[in-house]
């Protein structure tokens, strides 16, 4: 349904207005890491004058965007697609459509997508700090404040994430245009000053530097894997453009102009300009200084507003596949499905984004934590696409690991070479992939222990319609949400036992999330009469879509069930966690951790869009 709907888009709004607006959205990040990349690599290689050296680097750099984000990414991750969604959770639901609970592709793929918001609490203080520090090259007195900027730059960023994107989001495109072919243009301006960089084309001088750089050559590629830190992005919006216009930017503006802004930094080292600060700013004539700088801290914002919002977006998914307590969302908008805003990610983002501008003071003591992060994720990912290479494609063995297995054996280059910034700040990400993974772990095993317990006890459902045949009925309808798929739910029991007393028309309705990320409203709903006036409801929505159980209700109408719907009650469980006392149940430090998620999680009442004054809870204890 995604695909399709994306298909249309781009036949409405057309390719090429799908391709700016994919510049301001998926290659913010990717395209402001010119800023700090190929200083870093300088530094890293001893800030060498030697022009082979030099050369080496600038190669390595245009070559790894060339291997993993364009053959990788856009040629072949992006053509591995669930539904038109793409991103490494998109992926691992769309393996574990085909095999059920493999326990390997559910690691890969969380602690993949865990490691994704290390790289959101990063990207940010990373990218302003780079842009701000070229006030120091204008005037050196300017040097004090560059942090301070950094973190009321970021506050505000944080602060104006409840209200929505959407007005500015429309010019985050036609901005970031401008920023690449302002970057191409210096570019340009560097390679003139020594066109002998252009000799930098050839992988040979990679492959050079690799082979006789030593260990410093190693070291190197952990700055080298700055410059693709936002290819995993490309995968992961996908679904918000399609793959064409992803495509056309790419390769029609975005790849070129960074190939060509990195040979215009190195050109400039080649023909003798000083390694010492930015080398990104020595680029730019001095009376443009100040606008660049500007345009710098703009390009930053927006990449740090699309990582923002992928960390929402992936929220989502999370909460959807059940791997994350449920949080309110809000839709800031409804001209994008994109456009939203999930509180507790946002206030816990901000916190740790300025605490770590705070910490580390220069975009490149951040250097050293960065990357690691996006390395793991993307290894992960690659070990994803050989399962899904052989397994959905049908492609043969051989075939499978010689593609996948080429990109395996480059991730774990730079995944190597990243591990050895972990003491110098390279733990911050993983710390921080721990803990979410952690939640992610306790809340998955918490929920499922408590439908374990629930089935355990169920009534079925012939004994209950027995029974309520001789209970007293009153006008209305009951909808009992319920986890239960079978048998008659605990919920509607306890009622029943406890007010002696059941509506006219009830319906057991229990919301299930598939591993696609859309279903149509055809596909949604399935409806069984169990007795005179009681209906089983099962609905069905994909890991991208929001339950909303009255407009189900709506539909319900149209296929027989006769409700009122001005006259409806909605009751749901509220727990009251208890330990199992046959010493079977979660550890106690997990049930402790999962109670205080279950008791700080949105309500069942705004998760499933229901109208408050409806709604009834029942209280009941479950052991897990």
């Amino acid at each position: 349904m995604r695909a399709a709907i994306g298909k249309r888009r781009v036949l409405e709004s057309g390719l090429a207005g799908l391709a700016i607006g994919a510049l301001g959205v998926v290659f913010g990040d990717i395209g402001t890491s010119p800023l700090y990349t190929f200083k870093t690599v300088l530094e890293l290689s001893g800030n060498s004058q030697d022009p082979k050296v030099t050369l080496g680097v600038v190669s390595l750099i245009i070559w790894t965007l060339i291997v993993i984000t364009t053959i990788k990414y856009v040629g072949f991750a992006m053509r591995m697609d669930n539904n038109g969604e793409g991103g490494i959770l998109a992926l691992m639901a769309l393996l574990g459509a085909k095999h059920k609970r493999r326990p390997a592709i559910i690691g890969f793929g969380l602690f993949g997508a865990a490691l994704i918001y290390g790289d959101g609490a990063i990207t940010p203080a990373i990218s302003v700090l780079s842009a701000l520090e070229g006030l120091s090259i204008v005037t050196p007195s300017m040097s004090p404040y560059v942090l301070p900027l950094t973190v009321l730059i970021l506050l505000a960023l944080f602060a104006i994430q409840p209200l929505g994107t959407a007005r500015i989001g429309h010019l985050f495109g036609p901005v970031m245009a401008t920023w690449f072919l302002v970057i191409g243009a210096l570019g340009l301006w560097g390679i003139a000053q020594h066109p002998s960089v252009l000799f930098a084309l050839s992988p040979t001088y990679a492959f050079g530097y690799l082979i006789h750089g030593g260990f410093t050559g190693f070291l190197v590629l952990g700055g080298v894997f700055l410059c693709v830190t936002g290819a995993e992005a490309l995968y992961a919006d996908m679904g918000h453009f399609g793959v064409g216009p992803i495509r056309v930017a790419w390769l029609g503006l975005v790849f070129p102009c960074l190939v060509v802004n990195y040979l215009g930094q190195a050109a400039i080292v080649l023909s003798g300009e000083s390694t010492a600060g930015n080398i990104f700013y020595r680029l730019c004539p001095e009376s443009l200084l100040l606008p660049l700088i500007a345009l710098s801290t703009i390009a930053t914002i927006i990449a740090s507003q699309s990582i923002i919002t992928g960390a929402f977006s992936m929220t989502r998914q999370a909460i959807q596949l059940g791997w994350f307590p449920r949080m309110n969302i809000k839709q800031t908008s409804a001209e994008g499905y994109g456009q939203i805003y999930v509180g507790p990610v946002n206030w816990m983002l901000m916190l740790v984004t300025i605490a770590l501008a705070l910490w580390f003071g220069k975009s490149d003591n951040l250097a050293a934590a960065y990357g690691i992060a996006v390395s793991a994720t993307m290894l992960m990912t690659s070990v994803l696409l050989l399962i899904a290479l052989r397994e959905i494609w049908g492609w043969s063995i051989p075939a499978s690991i010689g593609v996948a297995g080429a990109f395996m054996v480059v991730d774990a280059a730079f995944f190597a070479a990243n591990s050895m910034k972990v003491f110098d700040g390279g733990y911050v990400p993983l710390v921080l992939a721990a803990v979410v993974y952690g939640v992610m772990y306790i809340w998955h095993r918490g929920t499922a222990a408590i439908t374990a317990s629930l089935l355990d006890n169920l009534i079925p459902i012939e004994q209950f319609l027995a029974k309520i045949e001789w209970v007293a009925r009153v006008p209305g309808t009951a909808v009992f949400l319920t986890r239960a798929t079978r048998d008659t739910p605990p919920v509607l029991a306890w009622h029943v036992r406890h007010n002696r007393a059941l509506h006219e028309h009830i319906i057991a309705l229990t919301a299930v999330t598939g591993s696609v990320p859309w279903l149509a409203d055809d596909e949604r709903i399935s409806l069984t009469e169990l007795g005179t006036g009681f209906w089983r409801v099962i609905v069905r929505y994909g890991f991208m879509e929001r339950p909303d159980v009255p407009h189900v209700l709506e539909q319900l109408k149209g296929r027989g069930c006769t409700i009122d719907l001005a006259d409806v009650t909605y009751y749901v469980g509220h727990e009251t966690l208890t330990a199992r006392s046959d010493g079977r149940g979660l550890p106690h430090w997990q049930e402790a951790l999962f109670v205080a998620m279950e008791r700080n999680a949105a309500h069942v009442t705004d998760f499933f869009r229901l109208p408050g004054d409806q709604v009834v809870e029942i209280g009941r204890q479950i052991a897990i």
